[in-house]
């Protein structure tokens, strides 16, 4: 197996990988007001994603950034909480203001994201001669398993909204709800207190 299918694969699995759901609850945050008609709107916010924590991933893993890696682990899901709260708010997206509060979440959150990501691709790289091509393809990968995590819930919400009648603005509540309960708990969990 090439180096760069190797570092493509670890990073689908790294955000699949159930026990760092912080991850795909962000995606699912990022997600819960929107239907599967607006499939471009969230390619633009997962990518916007992947962009953000693309930059703090490549500067952490060169060691030209550094953070107390039990900040980076409290301020998670406080992004989470943050989007799936405002998601509380404003359960629908807007023709407006509120998309692009939600692409800001999306671009901003995920330079937190990949502070987060950083130890771990630090610790895989080793003493790899150039992190060029292991970077993008764990980049890529991050990529791929986020809008594998997003089809899988779409598919869902199609179901239930589309299919069986769920209130969009119900399952927008009650996902959203789910999500920032869950990071409520995270934040009171970590080694930050």
């Amino acid at each position: 197996m090439g180096q760069f299918q190797l570092y493509f694969q670890l990073g689908i699995q790294h955000i699949l990988d159930l026990k760092g759901f912080d991850h795909i609850l962000f995606v699912v945050a990022l997600c819960a007001i929107y239907v599967l008609r607006d499939w471009k709107k969230i390619i633009i916010l997962v990518t916007a994603f992947t962009i953000g924590h693309s930059i703090t991933l490549a500067l952490a893993t060169l060691k030209l950034v550094s953070i107390n890696s039990d900040w980076v682990e409290f301020l998670i899901p406080v992004t989470i909480a943050i989007t799936a709260f405002s998601n509380i708010l404003s359960p629908k997206p807007s023709s407006g203001r509120g998309i692009q509060v939600n692409y800001f979440f999306a671009l901003f959150f995920g330079l937190i994201h990949g502070l987060g990501f950083s130890n771990y691709l630090r610790s895989l790289l080793g003493k790899e001669a150039s992190i060029f091509q292991p970077l993008l393809a764990f980049n890529l990968g991050l990529e791929v398993g986020q809008l594998v995590i997003v089809a899988i819930f779409m598919v869902v919400a199609g179901i239930l909204v589309g299919i069986v009648g769920v209130n969009k603005k119900d399952w927008a509540l009650i996902i959203s709800s789910v999500v920032f309960g869950m990071a409520v708990m995270m934040m009171i969990d970590t080694k930050f207190w």
